[in-house]
């Protein structure tokens, strides 16, 4: 697969989007676009009929495979320098493999990123700073929605309860 990133770039500008990512495997090719206040299902359209004429002229993967164009989505994928120093600031989760020792599994707000290391602060408050290379698999955590809400049969009784 010989795709030209900075050409893909170039298409989806005019479109108002960002090339987040691409990869290939599996038989399917994912390109994920993203822009500031996220990408809707029109912005998602516009770059799969972009992306798939220019791939259809360019030709660069041989044989079959599956276009996919998506977006981030809430807990995205972190696998390149620029993807952890855009996430700081930010709740993640991630893989670390160290060698003979178990993997370790980490999760906390991502306080720096460099192009070779990415450093968290834990929940007790440690900073660990992690080498990129040894990542299996890092993404961003959403947080989902406030406290639950008391089940009815859980609920306190209510004053003055007719009987």
């Amino acid at each position: 697969m010989d795709i030209d990133e900075t050409a893909l770039r170039d298409l989806l500008r005019p479109l108002g989007l960002d090339l987040y990512d691409i990869e290939f495997a599996a038989g399917t090719l994912t390109v994920t676009v993203d822009r500031p206040g996220g990408v809707d299902l029109e912005a998602l359209t516009a770059a799969n009929h972009a992306v798939s004429a220019y791939l259809d002229a360019a030709d660069p993967i041989e044989g079959r495979y599956t276009l996919d164009v998506a977006s981030p989505g809430l807990e995205r994928r972190l696998r390149t320098p620029a993807h952890f120093a855009g996430a700081v600031g930010e709740r993640v989760t991630l893989r670390e493999t160290r060698g003979d020792e178990p993997t370790r599994r980490l999760e906390g707000v991502l306080t720096a990123a460099d192009d070779t290391t990415a450093t968290l602060k834990v929940d007790d408050g440690t900073l660990v700073t992690v080498p990129l290379d040894k990542l299996e698999r890092a993404r961003t955590l959403f947080a989902w929605g406030g406290s639950p809400k008391p089940s009815p049969s859980r609920a306190p009784a209510a004053a003055g309860k007719r009987k």
